[in-house]
Protein backbone atom coordinates (compact mmCIF):
# COMPACT_ATOMS: atom_id res chain seq x y z
CA UNK A 1 0.00 0.00 0.00
CA UNK A 2 2.76 2.23 0.68
CA UNK A 3 4.79 1.69 -2.69
CA UNK A 4 1.42 1.95 -4.33
CA UNK A 5 0.50 5.63 -2.57
CA UNK A 6 4.30 6.75 -3.34
CA UNK A 7 4.31 5.65 -7.31
CA UNK A 8 0.69 7.10 -7.24
CA UNK A 9 1.74 10.31 -5.61
CA UNK A 10 4.98 10.94 -7.61
CA UNK A 11 2.56 10.15 -10.79
CA UNK A 12 0.66 13.15 -9.98
CA UNK A 13 3.84 15.35 -9.19
CA UNK A 14 4.87 15.17 -12.46
CA UNK A 15 2.12 15.38 -14.25
CA UNK A 16 1.41 18.80 -12.67
CA UNK A 17 5.18 19.60 -13.35
CA UNK A 18 5.29 18.68 -16.66
CA UNK A 19 2.43 20.42 -18.23
CA UNK A 20 2.31 23.86 -19.38
CA UNK A 21 -1.18 24.48 -18.51
CA UNK A 22 -3.47 23.88 -15.74
CA UNK A 23 -5.05 20.49 -15.58
CA UNK A 24 -8.33 19.62 -14.43
CA UNK A 25 -8.92 17.01 -11.83
CA UNK A 26 -11.05 15.36 -15.40
CA UNK A 27 -8.09 15.42 -16.81
CA UNK A 28 -5.62 14.33 -14.59
CA UNK A 29 -8.20 11.21 -13.18
CA UNK A 30 -8.18 10.27 -16.64
CA UNK A 31 -4.31 10.12 -17.30
CA UNK A 32 -2.88 8.47 -14.12
CA UNK A 33 -3.20 4.98 -14.02
CA UNK A 34 -3.73 4.45 -10.63
CA UNK A 35 -6.56 7.06 -10.57
CA UNK A 36 -8.08 4.66 -13.68
CA UNK A 37 -7.74 1.48 -11.95
CA UNK A 38 -9.11 2.56 -8.99
CA UNK A 39 -12.13 4.84 -10.22
CA UNK A 40 -12.28 4.66 -13.90
CA UNK A 41 -11.80 7.55 -16.27
CA UNK A 42 -14.34 9.55 -15.12
CA UNK A 43 -17.30 11.55 -17.33
CA UNK A 44 -16.56 12.21 -20.57
CA UNK A 45 -14.94 9.11 -21.28
CA UNK A 46 -16.39 6.31 -23.45
CA UNK A 47 -17.34 3.27 -21.37
CA UNK A 48 -19.47 1.45 -23.76
CA UNK A 49 -23.31 1.72 -24.00
CA UNK A 50 -25.01 2.10 -20.79
CA UNK A 51 -21.97 0.96 -18.66
CA UNK A 52 -20.31 3.36 -16.18
CA UNK A 53 -16.60 2.90 -14.98
CA UNK A 54 -15.68 -0.83 -14.08
CA UNK A 55 -11.97 -1.52 -12.11
CA UNK A 56 -9.31 -4.59 -13.87
CA UNK A 57 -11.85 -6.86 -12.97
CA UNK A 58 -14.99 -5.53 -14.63
CA UNK A 59 -16.56 -4.86 -11.50
CA UNK A 60 -18.64 -1.72 -11.63
CA UNK A 61 -17.65 1.40 -9.06
CA UNK A 62 -20.32 2.87 -7.32
CA UNK A 63 -19.94 6.38 -5.69
CA UNK A 64 -16.44 6.26 -7.81
CA UNK A 65 -16.80 10.14 -8.31
CA UNK A 66 -17.11 11.57 -4.83
CA UNK A 67 -14.35 8.64 -3.37
CA UNK A 68 -11.96 9.89 -6.29
CA UNK A 69 -11.99 13.98 -4.98
CA UNK A 70 -11.39 12.42 -1.58
CA UNK A 71 -8.23 10.98 -2.83
CA UNK A 72 -7.16 13.68 -4.87
CA UNK A 73 -7.83 16.44 -2.22
CA UNK A 74 -5.75 13.98 0.21
CA UNK A 75 -2.97 13.31 -2.68
CA UNK A 76 -2.83 17.00 -3.45
CA UNK A 77 -2.05 18.23 0.63
CA UNK A 78 0.70 15.48 0.55
CA UNK A 79 2.62 17.01 -2.39
CA UNK A 80 2.14 20.43 -0.51
CA UNK A 81 3.32 19.01 2.97
CA UNK A 82 6.23 17.33 1.06
CA UNK A 83 7.34 20.69 -0.43
CA UNK A 84 5.68 21.04 -4.12
CA UNK A 85 3.75 24.56 -4.82
CA UNK A 86 0.67 23.99 -6.44
CA UNK A 87 -1.08 26.64 -7.96
CA UNK A 88 -4.97 26.79 -8.76
CA UNK A 89 -6.08 28.44 -11.54
CA UNK A 90 -10.05 28.66 -12.42
CA UNK A 91 -10.27 28.48 -16.12
CA UNK A 92 -12.63 30.62 -18.68
CA UNK A 93 -15.11 27.92 -18.45
CA UNK A 94 -15.23 28.06 -14.97
CA UNK A 95 -13.13 24.47 -14.57
CA UNK A 96 -10.39 24.46 -11.73
CA UNK A 97 -7.46 23.54 -13.00
CA UNK A 98 -4.42 22.56 -10.87
CA UNK A 99 -0.09 22.66 -12.40
CA UNK A 100 3.18 23.07 -10.39
CA UNK A 101 5.47 25.95 -12.24
CA UNK A 102 9.06 24.36 -12.40
CA UNK A 103 10.44 27.63 -11.68
CA UNK A 104 8.11 28.29 -8.41
CA UNK A 105 9.49 24.91 -7.37
CA UNK A 106 13.31 24.89 -7.69
CA UNK A 107 15.50 26.30 -4.54
CA UNK A 108 17.91 29.31 -5.60
CA UNK A 109 21.37 28.45 -6.30
CA UNK A 110 23.04 27.05 -3.10
CA UNK A 111 26.74 29.16 -2.14
CA UNK A 112 27.71 27.88 1.27
CA UNK A 113 32.00 27.67 2.19
CA UNK A 114 33.22 24.99 3.84
CA UNK A 115 32.91 26.50 7.65
CA UNK A 116 28.98 26.84 6.97
CA UNK A 117 28.79 23.37 5.85
CA UNK A 118 30.38 22.41 9.05
CA UNK A 119 27.95 24.12 10.60
CA UNK A 120 25.47 22.59 9.02
CA UNK A 121 26.72 18.93 9.57
CA UNK A 122 27.06 19.37 13.09
CA UNK A 123 23.61 21.08 13.57
CA UNK A 124 22.20 18.01 11.42
CA UNK A 125 24.23 15.18 14.02
CA UNK A 126 22.34 17.14 17.35
CA UNK A 127 18.96 15.34 17.26
CA UNK A 128 18.36 12.39 18.85
CA UNK A 129 14.96 12.65 18.37
CA UNK A 130 13.60 10.18 15.81
CA UNK A 131 11.81 12.19 13.54
CA UNK A 132 13.82 14.96 13.72
CA UNK A 133 16.69 12.76 12.66
CA UNK A 134 15.50 12.14 9.91
CA UNK A 135 14.71 15.09 8.63
CA UNK A 136 17.73 17.09 9.17
CA UNK A 137 19.31 14.03 7.73
CA UNK A 138 17.50 14.29 4.78
CA UNK A 139 17.71 18.16 4.09
CA UNK A 140 21.70 17.78 4.71
CA UNK A 141 21.57 15.29 1.75
CA UNK A 142 19.79 17.46 -0.57
CA UNK A 143 21.74 20.26 -0.23
CA UNK A 144 24.82 17.82 -0.91
CA UNK A 145 22.98 16.98 -3.48
CA UNK A 146 22.94 20.91 -4.99
CA UNK A 147 26.68 21.13 -4.53
CA UNK A 148 27.36 21.83 -1.02
CA UNK A 149 30.82 21.38 -0.19
CA UNK A 150 31.70 18.00 2.13
CA UNK A 151 33.57 19.67 5.16
CA UNK A 152 36.40 17.41 6.62
CA UNK A 153 36.29 16.15 9.72
CA UNK A 154 39.65 17.22 11.19
CA UNK A 155 39.15 14.49 14.61
CA UNK A 156 38.69 11.85 12.30
CA UNK A 157 35.50 9.94 11.69
CA UNK A 158 34.49 10.27 15.17
CA UNK A 159 35.24 12.63 17.85
CA UNK A 160 35.71 12.48 21.16
CA UNK A 161 32.76 14.55 21.85
CA UNK A 162 29.29 14.86 19.90
CA UNK A 163 26.76 17.48 20.42
CA UNK A 164 23.13 16.11 21.30
CA UNK A 165 20.15 17.60 22.55
CA UNK A 166 17.85 14.73 24.16
CA UNK A 167 14.20 14.84 23.57
CA UNK A 168 12.33 12.99 25.60
CA UNK A 169 8.95 14.32 26.47
CA UNK A 170 5.83 12.99 24.06
CA UNK A 171 4.60 16.64 24.23
CA UNK A 172 7.54 17.91 22.03
CA UNK A 173 6.62 16.84 18.72
CA UNK A 174 3.06 18.02 18.45
CA UNK A 175 4.10 21.10 20.56
CA UNK A 176 7.08 21.43 17.78
CA UNK A 177 4.31 21.32 15.05
CA UNK A 178 1.92 23.58 16.53
CA UNK A 179 4.21 26.43 17.14
CA UNK A 180 5.41 26.11 13.73
CA UNK A 181 1.61 26.03 12.38
CA UNK A 182 0.45 29.10 14.69
CA UNK A 183 -2.15 26.72 15.92
CA UNK A 184 -3.29 27.17 19.92
CA UNK A 185 -3.18 24.18 21.94
CA UNK A 186 -4.24 22.74 25.18
CA UNK A 187 -3.07 20.70 27.75
CA UNK A 188 -2.91 19.85 31.13
CA UNK A 189 -0.09 21.09 33.49
CA UNK A 190 1.31 20.25 37.03
CA UNK A 191 2.92 23.05 38.51
CA UNK A 192 5.86 21.82 41.04
CA UNK A 193 4.39 23.13 44.09
CA UNK A 194 0.85 21.67 43.15
CA UNK A 195 -0.65 18.58 43.55
CA UNK A 196 -2.96 18.41 40.70
CA UNK A 197 -2.59 19.59 37.11
CA UNK A 198 -4.32 22.19 35.57
CA UNK A 199 -5.85 22.90 32.09
CA UNK A 200 -4.30 25.66 30.28
CA UNK A 201 -4.87 27.21 26.54
CA UNK A 202 -1.64 28.31 24.83
CA UNK A 203 -0.75 30.16 21.79
CA UNK A 204 2.92 28.25 21.46
CA UNK A 205 5.66 30.85 20.52
CA UNK A 206 8.75 28.49 20.61
CA UNK A 207 10.47 25.97 22.21
CA UNK A 208 13.80 26.48 23.98
CA UNK A 209 16.34 23.79 24.92
CA UNK A 210 18.09 25.04 28.93
CA UNK A 211 20.28 22.58 30.80
CA UNK A 212 18.75 20.13 29.28
CA UNK A 213 14.80 20.96 29.96
CA UNK A 214 12.74 21.95 27.42
CA UNK A 215 10.68 24.35 27.70
CA UNK A 216 7.70 26.31 25.41
CA UNK A 217 7.37 29.58 25.89
CA UNK A 218 3.73 31.13 24.60
CA UNK A 219 0.91 33.22 25.55
CA UNK A 220 -1.57 31.80 28.24
CA UNK A 221 -4.94 32.76 27.20
CA UNK A 222 -6.96 32.38 30.79
CA UNK A 223 -3.74 34.48 32.46
CA UNK A 224 -3.75 36.57 29.50
CA UNK A 225 0.07 36.76 29.69
CA UNK A 226 3.38 35.48 28.34
CA UNK A 227 4.34 31.89 30.32
CA UNK A 228 6.66 29.84 30.11
CA UNK A 229 5.97 25.87 30.75
CA UNK A 230 8.82 23.13 31.11
CA UNK A 231 7.70 20.37 28.56
CA UNK A 232 8.60 17.66 31.54
CA UNK A 233 5.33 18.98 33.34
CA UNK A 234 2.84 18.42 30.95
CA UNK A 235 0.63 15.55 31.68
CA UNK A 236 -1.65 13.68 29.21
CA UNK A 237 -2.01 14.37 25.47
CA UNK A 238 -1.50 17.81 24.07
CA UNK A 239 -4.25 19.25 21.44
CA UNK A 240 -4.14 22.02 19.00
CA UNK A 241 -6.83 23.72 17.64
CA UNK A 242 -7.81 24.02 14.09
CA UNK A 243 -7.74 27.61 13.63
CA UNK A 244 -4.33 29.13 13.58
CA UNK A 245 -3.82 32.51 15.81
CA UNK A 246 -2.91 36.26 14.15
CA UNK A 247 -1.38 38.00 17.24
CA UNK A 248 2.00 38.86 16.82
CA UNK A 249 4.83 36.51 17.95
CA UNK A 250 7.65 38.34 20.10
CA UNK A 251 11.11 38.31 18.28
CA UNK A 252 13.45 35.55 19.40
CA UNK A 253 15.44 37.53 22.01
CA UNK A 254 12.36 38.26 23.87
CA UNK A 255 11.05 35.05 24.10
CA UNK A 256 14.45 33.52 24.79
CA UNK A 257 15.00 36.07 27.70
CA UNK A 258 11.87 34.56 29.14
CA UNK A 259 12.84 31.51 28.94
CA UNK A 260 16.13 32.23 30.91
CA UNK A 261 14.40 33.93 33.29
CA UNK A 262 11.19 30.91 34.22
CA UNK A 263 14.16 29.00 33.83
CA UNK A 264 15.70 30.78 37.42
CA UNK A 265 18.99 31.73 35.03
CA UNK A 266 18.37 35.91 35.46
CA UNK A 267 19.99 36.17 38.75
CA UNK A 268 18.53 39.03 41.57
CA UNK A 269 20.93 38.76 44.06
CA UNK A 270 22.65 35.15 45.69
CA UNK A 271 21.60 31.95 48.25
CA UNK A 272 23.50 30.16 50.41
CA UNK A 273 23.17 26.35 50.43
CA UNK A 274 24.27 23.40 51.57
CA UNK A 275 25.12 20.21 49.26
CA UNK A 276 26.24 17.01 50.30
CA UNK A 277 29.83 16.12 49.01
CA UNK A 278 29.91 14.22 46.05
CA UNK A 279 26.92 15.76 44.81
CA UNK A 280 25.14 18.89 43.24
CA UNK A 281 27.79 19.38 40.36
CA UNK A 282 25.40 21.31 38.45
CA UNK A 283 25.18 23.77 40.90
CA UNK A 284 29.05 23.29 42.00
CA UNK A 285 29.77 24.60 38.70
CA UNK A 286 27.28 28.17 38.80
CA UNK A 287 29.03 28.54 42.40
CA UNK A 288 30.56 31.89 43.43
CA UNK A 289 31.98 30.79 46.70
CA UNK A 290 32.63 27.10 48.10
CA UNK A 291 33.66 25.90 51.45
CA UNK A 292 33.63 23.27 53.31
CA UNK A 293 30.89 22.98 56.05
CA UNK A 294 29.84 20.42 58.16
CA UNK A 295 31.19 16.78 57.84
CA UNK A 296 29.88 15.35 54.17
CA UNK A 297 28.97 18.91 53.53
CA UNK A 298 29.59 22.11 51.71
CA UNK A 299 28.68 25.34 51.65
CA UNK A 300 27.66 27.38 48.79
CA UNK A 301 26.89 30.79 47.66
CA UNK A 302 24.68 30.67 44.06
CA UNK A 303 23.02 33.29 42.22
CA UNK A 304 19.34 33.28 42.79
CA UNK A 305 16.68 33.98 40.42
CA UNK A 306 13.19 33.15 39.83
CA UNK A 307 12.44 29.55 39.37
CA UNK A 308 15.75 28.09 41.49
CA UNK A 309 13.17 26.99 43.59
CA UNK A 310 12.04 24.31 41.66
CA UNK A 311 15.78 23.67 40.47
CA UNK A 312 16.87 23.10 44.39
CA UNK A 313 13.90 20.32 44.64
CA UNK A 314 14.63 18.08 41.97
CA UNK A 315 18.37 17.43 43.96
CA UNK A 316 16.38 16.06 46.78
CA UNK A 317 18.03 15.67 50.40
CA UNK A 318 21.19 16.29 48.78
CA UNK A 319 20.41 20.15 49.17
CA UNK A 320 19.49 22.46 52.25
CA UNK A 321 18.42 25.97 51.73
CA UNK A 322 19.99 28.23 54.35
CA UNK A 323 19.05 31.84 52.90
CA UNK A 324 16.99 33.41 52.08
CA UNK A 325 14.02 32.57 54.10
CA UNK A 326 11.88 33.42 51.21
CA UNK A 327 13.83 30.45 49.39
CA UNK A 328 13.86 27.88 51.95
CA UNK A 329 10.33 28.33 52.01
CA UNK A 330 9.43 27.63 48.30
CA UNK A 331 11.48 24.81 48.45
CA UNK A 332 9.57 23.55 51.56
CA UNK A 333 6.34 24.27 49.69
CA UNK A 334 7.56 22.37 46.66
CA UNK A 335 8.81 19.56 48.83
CA UNK A 336 5.63 19.03 50.68
CA UNK A 337 3.37 19.34 47.73
CA UNK A 338 5.47 16.71 45.73
CA UNK A 339 5.15 14.39 49.16
CA UNK A 340 1.35 14.34 48.84
CA UNK A 341 1.18 13.37 45.52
Amino acid sequence: MAIAKAERLMNLALCLLGTRRPLSKRELRGSIEAYIEAFGPGHGAAFGPGNGPVNGSGVALQGSDDAFNRMFERDKEDLRELGLIIETVEGVDGETGYLARRDSNRLPPITLDVAEAAALGLAAKVWQQARLAAAASGALQKLRAAGMPLAEDPYGTTSALETRIPVHEAAFEPLMLAARDRRPVIFDYRKANAARPEQRQVEPWTLECWRGHWYLAGWDRDRRAERVFRLSRITGRVRSRSLPFTAPVPDHVTVRETVETWAGETATGTARIKVRAGHGYPLRARALTVRAADEGWDELEIPYGHGLDAWLVEFGPDVVVLEPAELRGEVIDRLRAVAKG
